[in-house]
């Protein structure tokens, strides 16, 4: 029973590491990562305590990818006129007097024009919708 319980407590006691000895020197100190682009070839290690990584990095670092070439572009025929001009509007009435915006001259006099004839408009939608009623 002794005997069994010194093996019990001798396998639970921790081991101490052992030295790795030329196992650590193995390990590199320096690993420098390369993109390579079109044909260029992957540089040789400088010193042997040096790893070079290389990856291909495409055809060129300014060229568009494959799936982004050739879509076709969407001109001035692919949109209505009126379309054009309602959105020319929109920019361009922000800096505008009377445009209800936050810049620009006058914006507060344009907002409140803007809720009064909204105001009216539903003043007139009231009148009509009683009108309506026999």
């Amino acid at each position: 029973m002794l005997s069994q319980l010194l093996i019990a407590m001798l396998m639970a006691a921790p081991v101490p590491v052992q030295d790795r000895g030329e196992a650590g020197q193995d390990m590199p100190k320096r690993v420098r990562s390369v993109l390579l682009y079109g044909d260029e070839q992957c540089p040789k290690a400088a010193s042997p305590d040096e790893v070079v990584v290389c990856a291909k990095g495409g055809d060129s670092p300014y060229r568009i990818p494959k799936e982004f070439r050739d879509q076709p572009e969407e001109g001035p025929g692919g949109q209505a006129w009126t379309n054009r001009v309602e959105t020319v509007e929109e920019v361009n009435r922000v800096g505008l007097p009377n445009s209800c915006s936050p810049v620009g001259t006058g914006g507060q006099t344009g907002c409140t024009r803007q809720w009064l004839r909204q105001w009216a408009q539903e003043r007139l939608d009231q009148k009509a919708k009683a009108a309506r009623v026999p």
